[in-house]
């Protein structure tokens, strides 16, 4: 008995990093793989914009240089890491304070002796660091601070989905943390990082992302978001990638195209986001979404702008942005030698007159006019990340049966890294479930598609 005649073992929906990765891992172990994507770029909504010169992220997610999936997906050796200053610069009543830097030695046993030191030593006695006042309280209070971010980094990821799950604005006045650190500290950097000025998140992811903090260093890649998923599809095998191919209906053993037809496969993947993957496979769950809008601005007067290479958070929640950064000192790639690249996100509904507002409220947080900037591009993505609100499971499966997977942040955290792991993932199962260690019965060539550059 004859068997069928396959075009490529495996078919993957999405040209993500999702999909990249998991091609990534398909490929190395010898599966032959195509993937197939309807836009005529890869990247989804890791993209950047091209402007005279600048390199500006629709969305520009906060990434970690902690995340093990960025070391771990094959591809990705190349990848340049531009981190951001240690911890973050909070804005508080006019002015600006450092905070969440990492403890002294390195360990929660030193930022606790420093704790003890500091609640022991004298009055009057010279122990106290660099003046931080408000928000987040004195000495003691930032080297407390500095204790809960060493044991955050140092506690087991199992022991932190082993805790009771709540939104995350309810779990922090939970755990005994000083109110001042909460409001000032905690809330905008999670803020910043889940891209959820709520804080409706599950307090188990909040807890993995200020684990990540802790442990690493923020961070953006070098030339901007696009570069991470443009690794990834040139280092695949020729042929593997092609563009302006719009996947219509899939099965277990086949994907039909609007453009080429049907390609016969031994298995499928889909790695768009959740709403596309729903349309293809009506009764998936689609989440709800955080919106975001990113504001770029350029001024020829960096001297203005004294915040160097740090994140800037607003504690007093005074305005639009929720945290900004002059990118262009975190990574001079993204803009022209003499010009400063300035970077805002604005997390939730924009207001009426976003650039407006957002320039007000800039204006403030940096201590500067903002008359003279110039605009370059306002980015607003209604469906930018997905939510995980309690109960929220990290890892949804990704084998739906057997020859049909989804991988994609919304089955994993809505992060770089969950996208990363979830591919992972999808990709283990795959072969699993294919069992063999090279291709199979791959007689019939691929239509003839547009490839990725």
């Amino acid at each position: 008995m004859l068997e069928p005649a396959y075009q490529a073992d495996v078919v993957v929906v999405g040209a993500g990093i999702a999909g990249l990765s998991a091609a990534h891992r398909l490929t190395s172990a010898g599966v032959t793989t195509a993937v197939l994507e309807a836009a005529p770029y890869v990247g989804g909504r890791m993209s950047t914009e091209k402007v005279d010169g600048f390199r500006l992220d629709r969305i520009g997610q906060l990434l970690s240089t902690s995340y093990p999936e960025l070391r771990l997906t094959p591809g990705l050796d190349a990848l340049v890491l531009r981190s951001f200053a240690p911890g973050v610069l909070l804005h508080h009543d006019g002015r600006r304070h450092r905070a969440g830097t990492p403890a002294p030695g390195g360990s929660a046993r030193g930022a606790l002796h420093a704790v003890r030191a500091l609640a022991s030593a004298p009055r009057g006695s010279a122990v106290s660091p660099v003046r931080t006042g408000p928000p987040v309280g004195g000495a003691v209070d930032q080297a407390r601070l500095r204790a809960l971010l060493s044991r955050t980094a140092g506690t087991p990821v199992e022991r932190m989905l082993a805790r009771p799950e709540l939104p995350a604005a309810q779990a922090l006045g939970a755990r005994g943390v000083p109110a001042r650190t909460i409001d000032a500290f905690l809330r905008p950097l999670l803020a910043a990082l889940l891209c959820d000025p709520e804080l409706t998140t599950s307090s188990r992811c909040a807890d993995l992302a200020l684990r990540a903090f802790a442990s690493g260093r923020l961070c953006v890649p070098e030339g901007g978001a696009e570069v991470l998923p443009e690794l990834l599809a040139r280092s695949l095998p020729p042929g593997t990638v092609h563009t302006g191919v719009r996947a219509a209906s899939v099965s277990t053993t086949s994907v039909t195209t609007t453009e080429h037809g049907e390609i016969r496969c031994r298995a499928v993947l889909l790695a768009t986001d959740a709403r596309a993957a729903a349309g293809l496979l009506p009764g998936l769950r689609v989440p709800d979404f955080h919106p975001v809008t990113v504001v770029h601005h350029t001024t020829d007067e960096p001297a203005d702008l004294s915040t160097g290479a740090s994140l800037l958070l607003d504690a007093d929640r005074g305005g639009p942005v929720a945290h900004t950064a002059v990118v262009s000192n975190v990574d001079p790639s993204r803009a022209p030698a003499g010009r400063a690249l300035v970077s805002s996100t604005v997390l939730g509904t924009p207001p009426d007159e976003v650039d407006t507002a957002v320039r007000m409220h800039l204006a403030r947080l940096y201590g500067t006019s903002t008359r003279r900037w110039e605009t370059l591009a306002v980015h607003h993505t209604a469906e930018a990340v997905p939510a995980m609100r309690p109960p929220h499971d990290l890892r949804r499966p990704v084998r739906l049966l057997a020859g049909l997977y989804v991988c994609g942040d919304h089955r994993d955290t809505s992060t770089v890294q969950g996208a990363l792991h979830s591919a992972h993932r999808a990709a283990s199962a795959i072969l699993a479930d294919l069992g063999a260690a090279g291709p199979l019965h791959r007689a019939d060539p691929l239509p003839a598609m547009r490839r990725a550059a």
